[in-house]
């Protein structure tokens, strides 16, 4: 491969939804259109007809193809026999990059590409957390087993690479002041995204949209849109839109609370639909790295209430006054009144179109992460001849 011929390159990582996955498919988009070749090594066991239908539209870009192998969200045994097909289906690609997204594609990456690094092929092997594993912390026999195995990791890379700063800052916190090269790119999205969605005239008054877990928050959302009722004294509207492990919680919750009627439930779909559902965004997450649904939803010009976690305040501004304490919902709520009885919240809570733009586009997050990929790559091959 020439320095500047085209590259192949290999995303691995775990679950097939959320911002990990939209992360990799905006990716293997824009690098697929420059010229480079791209495969997925991911998991069969998560997703559904959704994420199928995702793959689907990434498919065209896909010129080393789709590998989906069963990657179990914990550590367990069955990671051998993963690992092993992983390295089979890698090796049989040649790639000049595996980058690994998550903990456990991060894992694979690393050690699959100093395997082959062994046997002196030259590839680069990248690792972006994405959150993951930094939600975390030494306090439990868990965490501690899980930050000791990122420490260990780490020198099997060649270079971390964080969507924000509060993902770098986390790192060093609990894993340590990173050993191997360390970059900050943040997330970007697509530039037809930015675009402004309207709501239609049936348009709820809240929306969550995302995973349905506890850690994304739902509940917490769900408390606040009945005490935001209670603050301004009539009934108001809103709809969860996403699929997870806790759906059942959470419909039981509103059941008891008497907001069946009131707060819609819908499985999921793209942001860009969903978006037309409503007036404003909710984020409620207990814990986030740079999650796309903000950048999502500002691009479609919707104005977005969040709690003050990972990088959120880095897209919103550090002093926005949309920004809450995480797992309050008294707080949540009384943002939640603002913007239903505030004629001027949207434009006081929105950023600065052009220069968010400027910073969380894809094709700027995707030039980046070029640049660092041909660069390890030189220094390595440069490495080589001095060593001969």
């Amino acid at each position: 491969m020439a320095d500047d011929g085209p590259l192949r390159i290999i995303h691995c990582f775990r679950s097939p939804i959320g911002g990990i996955f939209r992360h990799v498919r905006d990716l293997a988009e824009f690098h697929a259109k420059a010229g480079h070749d791209v495969g997925i090594v991911c998991d069969s066991l998560t997703g559904s007809s959704y994420e199928d239908g995702l793959f689907d539209e990434i498919r065209p870009y896909l010129s080393l193809g789709l590998t989906r192998l069963p990657i179990s969200r914990s550590i367990s045994p069955r990671d051998i026999g993963a690992f092993w097909s992983s390295y089979h289906e890698i090796k049989s690609l040649q790639p000049d990059v595996l980058h690994g997204h998550g903990a456990k594609g991060g894992a694979i990456a690393r050690l699959i590409g100093s395997a082959l690094r062994v046997n002196r092929y030259r590839v680069a092997r990248l690792y972006s957390p994405h959150g993951g594993s930094l939600h975390y912390n030494r306090r439990t026999a868990t965490g501690m087993a899980i930050l000791t195995a990122e420490r260990l990791l780490e020198r099997l890379g060649d270079a971390l690479v964080f969507v924000c700063d509060y993902e770098r800052d986390a790192y060093a916190a609990r894993v340590g002041r990173p050993r191997v090269r360390a970059e900050r790119i943040y997330n970007g999205i697509h530039d037809r995204d930015f675009e402004p969605v309207y709501s239609r005239e049936d348009a709820v008054d809240f929306l969550y949209i995302g995973m349905l877990r506890d850690l994304k928050g739902p509940d917490v959302f769900v408390e606040a849109f009945a005490r935001t009722e209670r603050r301004i004294g009539r009934p108001l509207s809103a709809l969860m839109i996403g699929d997870g492990p806790d759906k059942a919680k959470y419909e039981d919750m509103m059941l008891r609370m008497g907001l069946g009627r009131r707060i819609g439930m819908l499985p999921a779909m793209k942001a860009h639909d969903a978006f037309a559902l409503t007036r404003n965004v909710i984020v409620p997450s207990r814990a986030e790295a740079m999650p796309y649904i903000v950048l999502e939803a500002l691009a479609a010009r919707k104005p977005v209430i969040a709690t003050r976690v990972g990088g959120i305040p880095e897209v919103l501004g550090r002093d926005s006054i949309a920004l809450t304490e995480p797992g309050d919902p008294d707080g949540l709520a009384a943002l939640m009144a603002r913007a239903i009885t505030d004629a001027d919240w949207p434009r006081r809570v929105m950023p600065e179109p052009t220069g968010f733009k400027a910073a969380f586009s894809a094709s700027a997050m995707s030039g980046a992460l070029l640049d660092l990929y041909r660069d390890i790559l030189t220094r390595q091959t440069s490495g080589n001849r001095h060593s001969t």
